[in-house]
């Protein structure tokens, strides 16, 4: 089974501006365990120091929000394309 992960270009910086990545995962923690070994200086923008989901990382399964399909317990399907998009404050005081 293959997901197909994509990397905004907010993070890209810590990919060395590699924009996706296909790996196996089954669920949100393989999946997070991958990106670690392959990015280990993406971890620290995708979790916390507990190991918990960012607060202000959103995450996307084809396009819905992995929160509406089970959360941490979602386990992928194969062809699956997921999307990690940060929130980014900003703009003019």
């Amino acid at each position: 089974m293959n997901i197909t992960v994509q990397i905004p270009t907010a993070l890209r910086r810590h990919t060395s501006g590699i924009e996706r990545i296909t790996c196996t995962a089954a669920n949100l923690g393989e999946l997070f365990s991958a990106l670690d070994q392959q990015f280990p200086d993406l971890r620290p923008h995708l979790r916390d120091d507990a190991g918990q989901i960012r607060r202000f990382l959103n995450i996307y399964v084809n396009e819905e929000d992995i929160r509406f399909l089970g959360g941490n317990t979602y386990a992928f399907q194969d062809g699956d394309e997921v999307l990690l998009v940060p929130s980014i404050a900003g703009g003019l005081a």
